[in-house]
């Protein structure tokens, strides 16, 4: 799979934890996010993920930033993209059976690296369940 990240500077540790697992799964991922803790704009580091998502760049999409709402706004403005804020596992499978997401937005500040390994696996590994979700995904698009 391709895979999009960026985050700001809430979740540099968790973008390097997320790479290497994807990585060793044999995932190509193109990282925009920053490397530093020093203070930066999410929507910077949300937007060209969106893109890759939405041009159909990349099949999957994360992003992170400290609440994981911020960059989650940013990203959902885009066409084609439905990205879903998850704090937990079961969360990341809801947003991908009922929802379609091609993004997980991802709460540095409320979530362990251990639990986003967890939730992005469950999130890349699920899949749409279509029939009645379908119609309401279809509903989602202004």
């Amino acid at each position: 799979m391709k895979i999009s990240i960026g985050n700001d500077h809430a979740g540099p540790e968790y973008k390097k934890a997320i790479v290497q697992y994807l990585e060793s799964k044999g995932h190509q991922v193109t990282n925009y996010g920053t490397d530093t803790d020093a203070s930066v704009d999410y929507p910077d580091f949300g937007h060209p993920v969106a893109t890759d998502v939405s041009e159909g760049k990349a099949d999957f999409g994360i992003v992170i930033c400290g609440s994981g709402n911020g960059i989650a706004m940013t990203v959902n403005k885009y066409p084609k993209v439905r990205a879903g804020l998850c704090w937990m596992k079961e969360i990341a499978i809801l947003t991908r059976q009922h929802n379609n997401a091609n993004i997980i937005s991802i709460p540095a500040r409320y979530t362990s690296i251990p639990q986003v390994i967890e939730m992005v696996d469950a999130f890349l590994n699920t899949e749409f369940e279509g029939g009645r979700h379908q119609t309401r995904v279809d509903k989602i698009s202004c």
